[in-house]
């Protein structure tokens, strides 16, 4: 289970965040629904070959900044 809830919103401001850190993936790739966040780490670990561990800490990281530009 993910140790972190989004919003859409939320989310908007995460999504950008790793568009531009991994440049080779889409908006279409990141798609998410609310209460999804266990599917959106699983998509995210195939689509950036990290761990679960490491795409909980990078989404916690922005959404602990989320006005700030670095993820």
């Amino acid at each position: 289970m993910a140790s972190f809830t989004l919003t859409p919103e939320s989310w908007e401001r995460v999504k950008i965040k790793f568009l531009r850190k991994y440049r080779d993936l889409t908006s279409a790739n990141l798609s998410f629904s609310p209460g999804q966040e266990d599917q959106l780490v699983q998509q995210l670990m195939s689509l950036v070959k990290r761990d679960q561990a490491y795409i909980e800490f990078t989404i916690k990281k922005a959404l602990a900044d989320p006005a700030g530009n670095r993820l």
